[in-house]
């Protein structure tokens, strides 16, 4: 059903302009959706270095945005994102975001980050105003865009976006913009402001928190993970104010773009299948064998990991399980980026056992669409995964994960049943090299001895729905409940 809403999204990536994860897919991609449902969408983003600046249109008059200090002048440049009519505002600010990186160089992050966030969730709405356009919802995510809903709550209260509702999404509660105490001063905000009740935590002033108490509603990214970070294992220090405002948080799974992510049509691979008719999977499987050095053995069952190789990717356990893991039939290929030691570890393994292991150091988008079709199962053993999405691509491709029940991972893949074949993957709980070795191996005995399970669970995974237009829908409720509760007062 079409219903009349006016949505801003507010972040600081939106893909492919500018990514560093999965805060960036979601941006470029449920905007789209939502269009498709009739409302009227727009996103917000800086103009960072790199961007395609003269692709887009820049608009007459200078925004004028205030700030700590006094007002900060920008310009503002319009563009769409691919494949549709959703406008793209880019914020204009040379000196805040021309710069090398998003956020900092590696391992580090700009000393003026406050100050440059404050100037994209500030200068949203005062581009709103200069536009004429007022928005139903303003959509903030994540802690860049974190003043948003407290600037709707408390500056703008009494103005022009007064009856604005406000949604704050949580894509990764470990990233909270946290700053010095006598910080808050840079973003405009008086001191009567740095209570325990908004911005002041220990002694810091943090941005997610005071986003928690203001926003309207507040949602993250899957539903098992909106019941995780309410606990203290998983609350990062802010589970006990997730928790008094549990009535007014709810988990909606991200999608994945369909079209993008389609092994029917994928343009990155040598053959195309779907669940109907698999024989292209098989193609795919030996031209990865091959692109990766390995022996090109169909009846071996290859295992990926695509991942950060940070500890959130739970990369320290999967090698410590990998010995025993290349002690069985089995291939296994590795393509990522991160820690430097787990860099050095994977590709010193594969140096070591080239007939069984390749390892990728690095990010290859076309690589990494060419390792979902081709390996038979996929590996992801997080310690926290608010949604995930390489299972999703996995799902889609026919591509089993093997995964820890956490976040997103336990909502999307169901576990096999050896009776019946039932399932779509393999899941574990207990986050050690143990534990992961023997789902791993129960994998590997399912490929061996029941190849009929492996073939039906393929094709079950590949049916499943895991499109933006399902998560559109519950995004769509969710605005409508905010903008309700906004009006009535609440």
């Amino acid at each position: 059903m079409s219903v009349s809403l006016a949505v801003l999204f507010v972040a600081s990536e939106c893909a492919p302009f500018a990514k560093t994860g999965g805060l960036g897919d979601v941006v470029g991609a449920l905007p789209k959706a939502l269009a498709r449902r009739g409302i009227d969408v727009r996103v917000v983003m800086p103009l960072y270095a790199g961007m395609p600046w003269d692709a887009f249109e820049t608009l007459e008059g200078v925004l004028a945005v205030p700030m700590g200090s006094g007002p900060a002048y920008g310009a503002v440049r319009l563009g769409r994102l691919p494949r549709s009519d959703v406008r793209l505002y880019c914020l204009e600010h040379r000196h805040y975001f021309d710069r090398p990186y998003l956020y900092g160089p590696p391992g580090e992050a700009y000393a003026d980050n406050l100050e440059r966030f404050a100037f994209l969730s500030r200068g949203a709405l005062e581009l709103c105003k200069a536009l004429g356009w007022t928005p139903d919802v303003v959509h903030a995510h994540d802690w860049q865009a974190a003043l948003v809903p407290v600037y709707l709550d408390t500056v703008e209260r009494q103005g022009p976006l007064a009856r604005c509702a406000s949604v704050y999404t949580i894509h990764n509660l470990a990233y909270q913009g946290v700053f010095e105490g006598d910080a808050l001063g840079v973003t405009g905000l008086g001191p009567e402001h740095y209570t325990a009740r908004e911005f002041e935590h220990f002694g810091t002033t943090n941005l997610t928190k005071a986003a928690l108490y203001h926003a309207t509603v507040l949602s993250t990214v899957s539903p098992t993970y909106a019941r995780e970070i309410q606990t203290s294992a998983y609350g990062c220090g802010l589970d006990g104010v997730l928790r008094e405002r549990a009535r007014d948080l709810v988990g909606i799974l991200n999608g994945i773009d369909p079209e993008e992510w389609n092994p029917a049509t994928d343009p990155h691979l040598p053959a195309h299948f779907d669940r109907s008719d698999l024989r292209g999977k098989a193609v795919c499987k030996a031209g990865l064998q091959r692109e990766a050095g390995l022996p090109p053995r169909p009846e071996v069952p290859v295992l990926a990991l695509i991942a950060r190789l940070v500890a959130q990717k739970g990369v320290d356990v999967f090698a410590a399980a990998l010995e025993a893991v290349l002690a069985w039939d089995v291939q296994v290929v590795v393509l990522g980026t991160g820690d430097p030691e787990a860099e050095r570890f994977f590709a010193a393994c594969a140096r070591a056992r080239p007939d069984r292991l390749a390892a990728w150091i690095g990010f290859d988008e076309a690589r990494a669409h060419r390792i979902e079709a081709g390996a038979d199962f996929f590996v992801m053993p997080s310690r926290f995964e608010p949604c995930g999405l390489s299972q999703l691509y996995s799902l889609r491709y026919g591509t089993l994960p093997i995964v820890r029940a956490t976040g997103g991972l336990a909502d999307t893949v169901v576990n096999y049943d050896e009776a019946t074949g039932g399932g779509t993957g393999f899941v574990f709980h207990d986050l050690d090299a143990r534990s992961l070795a023997a789902t791993i191996g129960w994998a590997v005995s399912t490929w061996y001895d029941r190849p009929q399970h492996i073939a039906a669970m393929r094709r079950r995974a590949m049916a499943e729905d895991f499109s933006w237009d399902r998560a559109a829908r519950a995004y769509q409720a969710l605005y409508l409940d905010a903008l309700a509760r906004r009006r009535e007062g609440r």
